[in-house]
């Protein structure tokens, strides 16, 4: 062999290596565009459920708690982390193995009496939480437009009564995950205002708490915010028009084809969804306490007020005071337009199931009336609540008292069907979301307790 062809013979082994480092480098990445083209798949009704988790109202209850007690409430979301994680994944696994939403399941198998309290109550403190929305997401807009509330109020509502009955499912759906990462507008506010992080994580995961008269009722508001009654109906029933739409069920209630790969999908959206709302809600009360807390704010009234009073209390840099309410404004307006939707669609299906009412997004407005009906309904009585003087802080201590009263009998009710083996089949809950439902009960049912307990005593004012 010549010098020549041996030089030949080294560039084209050395320009085969190039070649080869070249598309493993292509397949890896082709990979990586899979893995999370995938994890957008798998992402359905437990990202949306944790994102409508923290709604406006529950913004206005995480920044009164910041804003009322600094960090001392940052304990209880690594307590309630496993505890809705444990209830919606059985709510959604519910939904996936009978094809059936918790209220029509409940109907089936169990006392009716205790389905048509919990539905009422359910029914009436979401549509008080629609109207605490709406009123946050106008009184939001009227920070940078002005609007007449009045008007602004209206026109969220009509456009989201629209959306709801005639937008398709699968469009509305990918509108709604879009719309959650409206959430993130928390954490980037919470690192442009600059935190003690050592200070943070040792209020969070090593302080023992103090639970009294006067913490009753923002930790009740908590708990019944993020472990919410609308939650359990909205998953299990979104989970079966999930099904629906992917052909794994049809509409005349055949028992659904699963498999392992889908329901090990519904644990991994669940535990996302629950993940992405836990960690945004301790965000906002972080904000909240490092800003508002510090400066001697101590009252927020609603999640408008949180975003105004941020206004001139953030500094550091040129603007960024405006900055931060912009960003903290935009998490309310955008996850409004996703939570509003959730709590009129729960409300809906739970009395659709309930009085066998043809129901379902899928399905047509001609087709099924009555679930649509309850959602217009719900979402004008919400609506009209604004125009009645009532107090926004009344409003919402009402609603997190209904929805932790509501919660504990549904609880209940999601740990029994879980673990009747003639309803789940070899689908029924394991040990830990035995465990963790339960609990669930046990710390939703003292924390109701508790609060009659002041109420009654004269302790709570």
């Amino acid at each position: 062999m010549t010098k020549k062809q041996s030089k030949f013979v080294k560039f084209t082994h050395k320009f085969s290596k190039v070649e080869r480092h070249a598309k493993k480098n292509i397949l890896k990445r082709v990979s990586s565009y899979r893995q999370f083209g995938r994890l957008l798949n798998i992402l359905g009704p437990g990202i949306v459920t944790g994102a409508a988790d923290d709604d406006c109202s529950g913004i206005a209850t995480y920044s009164q708690a910041g804003a009322g007690y600094g960090y001392g409430f940052l304990w209880t979301f690594p307590v309630m982390f496993p505890l809705v994680t444990a209830v919606q994944e059985s709510c959604a696994r519910i939904g996936a193995v009978t094809g059936k939403g918790l209220a029509a399941v409940i109907k089936s198998n169990y006392n009716r009496k205790l389905l048509y309290m919990s539905v009422v109550l359910v029914f009436v403190a979401n549509t008080v939480n629609i109207g605490a929305d709406l009123g946050a997401m106008a009184a939001t807009t009227r920070l940078f437009i002005p609007i007449p509330y009045a008007l602004l109020a209206v026109f969220y509502s009509i456009l989201i009564i629209l959306m709801m009955v005639f937008v398709s499912y699968k469009k509305y759906v990918k509108i709604l995950k879009w719309l959650a990462l409206a959430l993130l507008a928390y954490p980037i506010t919470t690192f442009l205002v600059g935190q003690d992080w050592a200070e943070i994580f040792r209020n969070t995961f090593f302080v023992f708490p103090t639970i009294n008269a006067d913490t009753i009722y923002i930790l009740v508001g908590i708990l019944g915010t993020t472990i919410s009654p609308y939650c359990f109906f909205w998953d299990t029933s979104e989970t079966v028009e999930e099904e629906i739409s992917h052909k794994r069920v049809g509409t005349s209630g055949q028992d659904p084809k699963l498999s392992k790969r889908f329901l090990k999908d519904i644990r991994l959206d669940n535990i996302f969804g629950m993940s992405f709302s836990t960690i945004i809600a301790w965000f906002i009360v972080i904000v909240c306490a490092s800003v508002l807390f510090k400066n001697g704010i101590h009252n927020i009234g609603t999640a408008a007020d949180a975003a105004k009073a941020l206004e001139p209390l953030v500094k550091g840099f040129p603007y960024a005071g405006t900055i931060a309410k912009v960003i903290f404004s935009i998490g309310i307006i955008g996850i409004g337009l996703l939570a509003i939707p959730t709590l009129a669609g729960s409300s809906a299906y739970a009395i659709s199931e309930t009085l066998g009412w043809k129901e379902g997004l899928y399905r047509k407005f001609s087709k099924a009336i009555g679930f649509y009906a309850v959602i217009i309904v719900a979402t004008v009585i919400g609506l009209a609540i604004n125009f009645f003087g009532i107090d926004p802080i009344q409003a919402l201590i009402f609603t997190a008292v209904f929805n932790g009263i509501a919660a504990v009998p549904l609880i209940w009710m999601i740990a029994k069907i879980g673990n009747n083996e003639s309803i789940m089949g070899e689908h029924k809950n394991g040990i830990l979301a035995n465990i963790f439902v339960r609990i669930t009960f046990v710390v939703m049912a003292a924390a109701v307790l508790a609060l009659f307990y002041f109420l009654v005593t004269g302790k709570l004012h």
